[in-house]
C-alpha cells in the first residue's frame, strides 16, 4: 500500500496532529528528503515551544545528518529567526512549528539558503514524494560520512540584525504592552527590546506549547482581547500580539483598538519608499485599497499577487521589491532576504510612532481609509460550485472579475474576493467599500449565495 502524505503536505509547509497523522518516523525521512532534494551539504534547524518539536527537529536532523549533511541545530527560535539563521549562514533552514494551530498539531516550514522558499512548485512536492517512498521501502542508504550536528545560539545576533535595520535611538519613550501568546515571542521579545526606550508591560511570555490562556492567532478577535483590556487598563501608547512562532505581528492602538494589517503594510511601505525612492512594494489582493494608493503616493511601484508566502518571497525575489505585505499580518523585507518577520515590522511601528508626538491612531488614520469587513470563513460542502454560483451572480453586472487566486471582483465603489483556503476546508471572503453600508450589503450578498443550501 502507498503511503499517501497529501493531508499533511500542503501548499506551503507540512502540517499535521502529532503523533496521529506523522511522527519521529517521519520527520527523520523528511530530514533525508530536504537534504537530497536541496542537496545541501549543511542545513540549520530551528523549532518553537510545542512539547513535540525537539523531539521532532532531532529526527529531523538524524535523516540529514545520515545522508552527509551538517546540522546546525539553533533550538528554541522564532520562525523569523530561523529565517535569520538560512539567511546569515548561507544554509538551507527548516523551523518546527504549526505556528497559530491548536497545541496538538506540528509541522515544518522549510527555505532554501538566504531563506529562499521551498513550496510545492519549488521542491515541497519532490520531498513528499521522495518520504512516501521512503516510508514503504525504508530509509535511503547512509552517506560514507555522516554529518555532523551541532548546537549555536543566534537569538543576540538576530535581535542586534533587526535593531541595525530600523533607527530606535533618538524615539520618545513609549509604553508598550506585548502579549506573547505562550509562543516564540516570549522568547525574542526580550532580546529584541533589550535596550529601547520601550516600558514593555509583557502579557503571556511563559513558553507553553499548549496555550493555556488563548489561542496563539492574534488575526481571530477573541484571541487579542486581553490585550485590547490591558492596554486600556496600563494607558499604553500601544499594543502587539505574537502568533505561535512570532512570525507575524498584530497592533492595537491606544484606544484598545486592532489597527488593520493593511494600514501596517502602507505605513511601513511608506517609510521603505522614503529610504529606497522608487522601489517596487508587494501586495496581496487581499489587501486595502489603500495600500496601493499609499505606495504610488510616495512614489513606489505597487505590485499586486497572490496570498502566501511563498508566492510573495518569489516575486520579491523576481522585481527586487523592498518591502511586501499581506493582509494576514505577514510583512517581507528585502533587507531580511525578502523572508516574513513581524518583529522588524512591529518596529517600524515603534519607530514611525516615537518619532512624533501623536497617537497611534491619529497617525495609523492616514492609512485605513475604507471599510472592510475583515476575512469570513464559511465551511461549504462544494467550494468550487459555491464560487461558480456567486461567480455566476456578478457576471454582466457593472463590474470586473478575475481569478489571480480566487474570484475578485471589482465595481467603483467595492470589492470582495472568495478563495479557497489553502490549508483549511474553508471559502473565505474580504469585502472593502468605500463606507460601512456598502461593504455590510456586498458582504451580505455574497455569505447569502456561499451558504445557501440547494
Amino acid at each position: 500500500m502507498t503511503v499517501d502524505l497529501s493531508q499533511i503536505v500542503k501548499a506551503y509547509d507540512v502540517r499535521g496532529v502529532v503523533p496521529d497523522q506523522w511522527d519521529e518516523d517521519l520527520a527523520e525521512l523528511f530530514g533525508a528528503a530536504f537534504v537530497r532534494v536541496t542537496d545541501a551539504d549543511a542545513i540549520v534547524i530551528g523549532h518553537d515551544m510545542r512539547p513535540s518539536s525537539p523531539g521532532l527537529a532531532d529526527a529531523f536532523a538524524r535523516g540529514a545528518a545520515r545522508l552527509g549533511a551538517d546540522v546546525t541545530l539553533i533550538g528554541l527560535c522564532s520562525t523569523d529567526q530561523l529565517y535569520f539563521a538560512s539567511g546569515s549562514f548561507g544554509l538551507p533552514g527548516a523551523m518546527f512549528t504549526a505556528s497559530h494551530n491548536p497545541a496538538q498539531y506540528n509541522g515544518i516550514k522549510m527555505c532554501r539558503a538566504g531563506a529562499a522558499p521551498v513550496g510545492q512548485d519549488t521542491g515541497l512536492a519532490e520531498i513528499r514524494e521522495l518520504a512516501e517512498r521512503w516510508s514503504e521501502t525504508g530509509a535511503p542508504e547512509a552517506a560514507a560520512t555522516p554529518g555532523t550536528v551541532t548546537e549555536r545560539d543566534t537569538l543576540a545576533d538576530y535581535a542586534a540584525h533587526l535593531k541595525a535595520l530600523v533607527d530606535l535611538t533618538t524615539i520618545r519613550p513609549l509604553k508598550v504592552v506585548v502579549d506573547a501568546g505562550n509562543g516564540m515571542g516570549g522568547h525574542t521579545v526580550p532580546t529584541v527590546f533589550d535596550g529601547l526606550p520601550l516600558d514593555v508591560v509583557p502579557m503571556y511570555f511563559e513558553l507553553d506549547g499548549t496555550f493555556p490562556n488563548h489561542e496563539a492567532n492574534p488575526l481571530d478577535p477573541k484571541n487579542i482581547v486581553d490585550l485590547q483590556a490591558r492596554v486600556r487598563a496600563e494607558g499604553a501608547d500601544l499594543g502587539l500580539a505574537f502568533d505561535g512562532d512570532a512570525d507575524r505581528c498584530f497592533v492595537v492602538d491606544e484606544r484598545g483598538e486592532g489597527v488593520s494589517p493593511s494600514a501596517i503594510t502602507a505605513l511601513v511601505a511608506a517609510r521603505e519608499l522614503a529610504k529606497h525612492p522608487g522601489g517596487t512594494i508587494i501586495h496581496n489582493l487581499i489587501t486595502s485599497w489603500s495600500v496601493p494608493e499609499v505606495v504610488r503616493e510616495n512614489g513606489g511601484e505597487p505590485v499586486r499577487t497572490r496570498v502566501g508566502h511563498s508566492f510573495i518571497k518569489e516575486e520579491m525575489a523576481k522585481t527586487g521589491a523592498i518591502f511586501g505585505g499581506e493582509h494576514s499580518a505577514h510583512y517581507y523585507f528585502k533587507d531580511f532576504w525578502n523572508a516574513d518577520t513581524g518583529m522588524l515590522a512591529a518596529l517600524h511601528v515603534l519607530a514611525a510612532l516615537g518619532g512624533q508626538e501623536g497617537t497611534l491612531s491619529d497617525l495609523v488614520a492616514a492609512y485605513d481609509r475604507y471599510a472592510s469587513s475583515g476575512e469570513i470563513n464559511s465551511t461549504v460542502a462544494d467550494q468550487a460550485a459555491s464560487a461558480a454560483k456567486v461567480r455566476a451572480t456578478y457576471e454582466g453586472e457593472d463590474v470586473t472579475l478575475d481569478e489571480l487566486d480566487g474570484l475578485t471582483v471589482t465595481a467603483a465603489d467595492w470589492w470582495f474576493n472568495l478563495r479557497a483556503s489553502n490549508t483549511e476546508p474553508l471559502l473565505r471572503l474580504n469585502v472593502e467599500a468605500r463606507d460601512e453600508a456598502t461593504m455590510a450589503k456586498i458582504r451580505d450578498e455574497v455569505l447569502a449565495l456561499v451558504r445557501a443550501t440547494d
